[in-house]
């Protein structure tokens, strides 16, 4: 099978992310909101589903007001998957901090990505808060769930 090389997209794709991530520090939501699709959906680790960048917006208008204020984003990528040329997968930790100290990452996200005509744009995203604890006692008395890639 033939694989186009994908080193462009790739750091596109590092770009978005970069872009979320000064868009939050910065508390601005009309930027956030630029790199999720018309139609996206958003479910945050405690669950509330957004859809729509309209909604998405709107709802981190209000949370860089209040629980977020003053927060920046702590991320690493794990992993790309491209699905076709125009869809792909990302699979992360990140975390919300204060001040310079970035903490380890408490959570991992799952970003699907579309090639929209001006660029990639986030179609979904899923962040889960990682339990470590509860996954190390699940590693521990059942071996066979642990993961071949970590």
């Amino acid at each position: 099978m033939n694989h186009p090389d994908r080193t462009a997209d790739l750091a596109a794709i590092e770009q978005l992310l970069a872009s979320i991530a000064h868009a939050w520090e910065n508390a601005d939501a009309d930027a956030y909101g630029r790199a999720f699709t018309a139609d996206a959906s958003y479910v945050t680790f405690v669950g509330t589903v957004y859809r729509g960048r309209e909604d998405i917006t709107e709802s981190h208008r209000a949370l860089f007001r209040a629980f977020t204020r003053g927060t920046r984003l702590a991320g690493e990528t794990i992993s790309t998957t491209f699905l076709g040329p125009d869809t792909a997968v990302v699979v992360g930790r990140g975390d919300t901090y204060k001040g310079d100290r970035r903490p380890a990452p408490s959570k991992i996200q799952t970003y699907t990505l579309v090639r929209e005509p001006d660029g990639w744009r986030v179609a979904a995203f899923h962040n889960t808060r990682r339990r470590s604890l509860m996954e190390a006692m699940q590693f521990r008395f059942a071996p066979g769930t642990r993961p071949a890639v970590r």
